[in-house]
């Protein structure tokens, strides 16, 4: 007899208007997607990126949402899904020679981190 897979419970934080590039963002997100919540916290600690501290914000953030929220255990943790959005950039100008000015984007944008449990594989030692 086959068993349904249950639903997955799922908590997202958001981050927004946070300053810095999106794609300097994903670099990091690309590294801590698919990783425990402990091993994520780890590796953003120990990277040299600036990004890294509203990143970390977000990811405590999704992680009390479980545990509070869903009354997920924090310690069996994934990241399912983190990505970051362009949001607004801001127009600021920088005079030059000869009455010119020079256009500066201070870019924004949005982070998204969800955690969910992670699967175990007791389940499929129990069934033998």
């Amino acid at each position: 007899m086959t068993k349904t897979p249950e639903m997955t419970k799922k908590a997202t934080a958001y981050g927004k208007y946070i300053r810095g590039s999106a794609s300097k963002v994903r670099r990091v997100l690309d590294q801590i997607r698919g990783k425990s919540y402990r091993d994520a916290l780890i590796m953003l600690e120990f990277m040299p990126y600036r990004s890294t501290d509203p990143i970390t914000k977000v990811l405590r953030s999704a992680v009390a949402n479980a545990e509070n929220n869903l009354g997920m255990e924090p310690s069996s943790l994934v990241i399912s899904s983190a990505s970051a959005d362009n949001g607004p950039v801001m127009k600021r100008y920088r005079p030059r020679a000869q009455g010119r000015a020079f256009s500066i984007k201070k870019q924004t944008c949005h982070i998204t981190i969800s955690v969910e449990a992670a699967l175990n594989q007791d389940n499929t030692e129990e069934q033998n």
